[in-house]
C-alpha cells in the first residue's frame, strides 16, 4: 500500500473510529468484545482499502462487523458484563444515565441477531432504512420488518422496565 493511501485510511479509522465502536459495543454487548470485532472489521478493511477502492468506507465496516458478530455469536457465548464509562459519553448535562445504558444493552442482546443488527444500524447509528438493507444485503422491507418485530420485543423486554420505546412515525 502506498503512503497516500495508508494516509487515507489513517484519517478515515481517525474520524469514524468512535462511531463504529458504539455499532460494536451495541452488537456485542460487551467493550472487550467490541473492541475485537472492530479490530478485525479494520484489517479486513485495510487489506482491501486500495484494491477494491471501497466507496463508503464506514458502510462496508458496519457490514463486515455485522458479519463478524453474527458468526462469532453462533459458535460462542457472550459473558455480560458492565461497561465502563467510556464507551458511552453522551448524557444529560454530559453525564451518561449509565443504569438505562446496562438495561438498553440488556434488552438488545435479547433480540435474535438479524434484529439486534437492524435496531443498532436504524436507532443508533441513524442509518436509512435503504442504507440498512443494504448493509445487511436484504430488502427494505425485511428491514421494516425486523425494526417492527425488534421493537415490539423491546417494548415488553423485562430489562427495559419503565423506559417507554416508540416506533417511528412518517406521515
Amino acid at each position: 500500500m502506498d503512503e497516500a493511501s495508508y494516509q487515507s485510511f489513517e484519517g478515515f479509522v481517525v474520524s469514524s473510529g468512535d462511531r463504529l465502536m458504539r455499532t460494536a459495543v451495541l452488537l456485542t454487548g460487551n467493550r472487550h468484545a467490541a473492541e475485537d470485532l472492530l479490530q478485525g472489521a479494520l484489517e479486513r478493511t485495510y487489506r482491501r482499502w486500495e484494491a477494491e477502492r471501497i466507496i463508503v468506507p464506514e458502510a462496508y465496516v458496519r457490514r463486515v462487523m455485522v458479519n463478524a458478530a453474527s458468526r462469532w455469536r453462533r459458535t460462542r457465548q457472550i459473558r455480560e458484563e458492565p461497561l465502563d464509562a467510556a464507551v458511552e459519553r453522551v448524557g444529560v448535562e454530559g453525564v451518561p444515565d449509565l443504569a438505562l445504558r446496562d438495561q438498553v444493552l440488556s434488552a438488545l442482546q435479547e433480540l435474535p441477531r438479524r434484529q439486534r443488527a437492524v435496531v443498532v444500524l436504524r436507532y443508533f447509528d441513524d442509518l436509512s432504512e435503504a442504507a440498512v438493507a443494504e448493509i445487511l444485503g436484504c430488502s427494505v422491507g425485511s428491514v421494516k420488518s425486523h425494526a417492527s418485530r425488534a421493537l415490539a420485543r423491546l417494548r415488553l423486554s423485562q430489562h427495559l422496565g419503565d423506559v417507554r420505546i416508540q416506533s417511528e412515525r412518517r406521515r
